[in-house]
C-alpha cells in the first residue's frame, strides 16, 4: 500500500486560522492571514475543535494518491462524504495479470494461502479468456475479485477527514482501511500538525467509544463528556 499527499491548500493552518479570526473581526481574512502568529494559529484551531464548531476547518483541503489497495477497501472508502474520488476504472483498464491484496489471516495459513492464490490465478485466466472471446472489459470485470488492487485519488477537506479518521483509525475498523487511515494521518501531520493533532479515533480524541458492546475493550467514559475536554 502506498499513500501520498500530492496536493493541499497552501498554508492550511494559516488559512484555517484566518477563517476563524474572520468570524470575529471587521478586517478581511486576506489582510489577517499573514499577521496571525504560529501561537495564535494553534490557539484558534484548538478553540474551534474543542468547541465542536469545526466548519472553519473546511477551508483546508487535502488530496491523496493511493495505490495497492483492494476493491473491498474502496467500496468502504467511497461511503464517506463530503469527498471527491477518482478511481482506476475496470471498464477501461485491461485487468490482465491484475495485482491483488491478500489478508494477513490468509497469509498466515499455508493451506488457506494456497486456496486463495489458486482462486486468484483461475479468475485471472478466465478473465483473459473472456477478453479473448471479445467480451468487453466492462463485462469481463464481473468475475474480478474484491481482492483486485486499484489506484485512487481522494480529496477531502479537514472536517471530512476528522470524520473519516475518527471511524477508520478505530480498532474496530477493517484492517486494510485502518492501515490506510493511519498512513493518511501520518501524511497530514507533516503539513498541518496544529489541525490533525486532534484527529483520530474517538476513544483518544473525545474519551468516548461509540461502539457500545462491540467496543475493542479500551476504557470508556460517559458520552456526555465535553467534546475534546482532554486537549492540552
Amino acid at each position: 500500500m502506498i499513500v501520498k499527499l500530492i496536493s493541499h491548500t497552501k498554508d492550511p493552518e494559516k488559512v484555517v486560522a484566518a477563517a476563524i479570526r474572520q468570524c470575529y473581526s471587521p478586517d478581511a481574512a486576506s489582510k489577517m492571514k499573514n499577521k496571525i502568529t504560529d501561537a495564535e494559529q494553534a490557539k484558534f484551531i484548538k478553540m474551534v475543535v474543542s468547541s465542536g464548531h469545526t466548519s472553519t476547518i473546511e477551508h483546508a483541503s487535502f488530496t491523496f494518491s493511493i495505490e495497492g489497495v483492494s476493491r473491498a477497501l474502496t467500496h468502504e472508502l467511497v461511503r464517506h462524504r463530503i469527498a471527491s474520488y477518482s478511481q482506476q476504472s475496470q471498464r477501461y483498464i485491461n485487468a490482465k495479470k491484475f495485482g491483488f491484496v491478500t489478508p494477513p489471516t490468509i497469509t498466515s495459513k499455508k493451506d488457506a494461502l494456497e486456496i486463495f492464490n489458486q482462486t486468484i490465478k483461475n479468475l485471472a485466466e478466465k478473465y483473459e479468456k473472456l477478453i479473448a472471446l471479445g467480451i468487453p472489459k466492462e463485462d469481463a470485470r464481473f468475475i474480478l475479485p474484491n481482492a483486485a488492487d486499484v489506484k485512487i485519488v481522494v480529496t477531502m477537506n479537514a472536517r471530512s477527514l476528522f470524520n473519516f479518521l475518527s471511524r477508520r483509525m478505530c480498532n474496530r475498523a477493517q484492517w486494510e482501511i485502518r492501515t490506510m487511515a493511519y498512513m493518511m494521518h501520518k501524511e497530514l501531520m507533516k503539513v498541518a500538525p496544529k489541525i490533525f493533532r486532534y484527529a483520530g479515533p474517538t476513544c483518544k480524541t473525545e474519551k468516548i467509544c461509540w461502539e457500545g458492546e462491540m467496543n475493542c475493550g479500551l476504557p470508556k467514559t460517559d458520552k456526555s463528556i465535553k467534546l475534546m475536554s482532554h486537549v492540552k
